[in-house]
This record gives C-alpha cells, sequence and structure tokens, in this order.
C-alpha cells in the first residue's frame, strides 16, 4: 500500500432502478424508494474508489464500519451520486466522510471506516474457517 493523503476522493453513480427499492430489496409493505443498503453500497463504492490507486497488487480495502442517516427518499429513474472523501489513516485503517445525493438533493451522510487487506492472507483465513 502507497501512502494514502487524507482528501482523496472518490464517487460511485447509478441509476435506481426497481432492483435498488426498498418493497423489492427488503419487504413488500415498504414504499417504493431506494433502500438504504443499497445507499451505504454506494457510499462504499465511492470509498473503495477514493483508495483503489494506492493499493497494492493483492491488495483490496474491505468496509469495517458504516454510521450513516438516510436522509430523502429517492424514487426510481433518478441518478444517485455517491462520495467519500478520505478524513482519516492509521496504518491500514481508514476513515472517510461518505455522502449522497440524487438529482434534487442530499438524501444521506455520514462516516465509514475501511481496512486494506493482502487478499491472499484474507482467503487463507476463509479457507481455515471452511466446513468439511
Amino acid at each position: 500500500m502507497r501512502p494514502i493523503p487524507v482528501g482523496a476522493k472518490g464517487t460511485y453513480m447509478l441509476r435506481v432502478t426497481p432492483a435498488h427499492l426498498a418493497n423489492q430489496f427488503k419487504d413488500v409493505s415498504l414504499p417504493q424508494v431506494f433502500a438504504t443498503p443499497m445507499m451505504v453500497t454506494a457510499m462504499e463504492n465511492a470509498a473503495l474508489n477514493a483508495v483503489r490507486d494506492y493499493l497494492d497488487a493483492g491488495e483490496s480495502a474491505v468496509g469495517t464500519g458504516v454510521n450513516v442517516r438516510h436522509l430523502a427518499a429517492t424514487p426510481v429513474g433518478h441518478q444517485v451520486t455517491a462520495v467519500a472523501e478520505v478524513t482519516k489513516v492509521d496504518g491500514r485503517h481508514i476513515e472517510f466522510k461518505v455522502s449522497a445525493r440524487d438529482e434534487t438533493e442530499e438524501i444521506g451522510n455520514g462516516t465509514h471506516e475501511r481496512m486494506v487487506v493482502d487478499m491472499a492472507r484474507l482467503d487463507q483465513r476463509l479457507k481455515a474457517k471452511k466446513r468439511p
């Protein structure tokens, strides 16, 4: 891993489809609006994009913490843009400020944490947990 600068930014965009809606993704009784877990996914992807260029071959950065608020509803067809900015780096631990907007307003914000991992080492740990 190369040094990750505080202030590094990443974005992630997606067009809301029926598969992203709370009533399809979680429970049919929910309204036809962008689901919170999908907003978190967009924010996490923005954070990964913020640090991707600083990772060495065989490394990735996995999510370890999320603290967000979903502020406004977004219907099908809108584009959602998530932005992440690195606020702190402590060794392999990275903290981010995250937000998301649709074409009208901010729909969510909060913080996110990721940890840089060696994929081969992670694979070994997962193999050790595999059930017979």
